[in-house]
């Protein structure tokens, strides 16, 4: 599995390797000896799986959590193919505002972590593209914000010649600078502090046999 750091402080893409043969196709999108070495901690203990279905077109996000509590993501896409794009929407942060974005797929197998206040987006490029989740925390509707995804100050990297399908609540969500003043945004020292509790964590996890 390679590793590779994003844009966005904190926010790494993995593309793990795969083993097709005439049966199909074998491959492990999350490896932790991989992922620790990258990021300095194991993953987070998983409190909920989610996945989600998307026709092409749709865009999903931006999504962020109120921290706290917080909330962590490794996502990756088992069908079809999405756009994936974080944004740092942490305060104080170094990347405030800054985004990245990573094509996923069956082209390179690649995951995405975002750590703890870090908003998520992505584009389904194709029909049928489904995207899968590990989260840290459980998802509570009151703690969980949207951004409006074609807000003019982010440019984030919607496909041109493609129609965005959106939920209302990401057509009506706030601009950025909408949410900064509303204090709706994340601190950047206090998202860095849970970060650095899924460490103390995986320390304490038994070795294994």
């Amino acid at each position: 599995m390679r590793a590779h750091e994003l844009t966005v402080e904190g926010a790494y893409a993995f593309a793990a390797g795969s083993f097709p043969d005439d049966r199909g196709v074998f491959l492990s999108p999350y490896q932790e000896a991989a992922f620790t070495e990258a990021v300095g901690h194991a993953l987070f203990p998983v409190a909920q799986c989610s996945y989600s279905r998307s026709r092409r077109g749709v865009v999903r996000g931006v999504h962020f959590t109120a921290t706290p509590p917080g909330m962590a993501k490794y996502a990756f896409c088992s069908r079809g193919r999405a756009l994936d794009v974080v944004v740092d929407t942490r305060t104080g942060s170094p990347t405030f505002g800054r985004w990245d974005a990573v094509t996923l797929g069956q082209d390179g197998f690649t995951s995405v972590y975002l750590p703890v206040g870090v908003g998520h987006l992505f584009v389904s490029l194709e029909d049928d593209t489904t995207m899968a989740y590990l989260l840290s925390t459980a998802y509570v509707a009151e703690y969980e914000h949207a951004l409006n995804p074609l807000d003019p100050e982010l440019r984030l990297p919607i496909p041109e010649g493609m129609e965005p399908i959106l939920s209302p609540r990401d057509r009506e969500g706030l601009t950025l600078a909408q949410a900064r003043e509303r204090h709706l945004l994340p601190d950047y020292a206090t998202c860095r502090e849970a970060d650095a509790a899924w460490g103390a964590v995986a320390h304490r996890r038994p070795a294994a046999r």
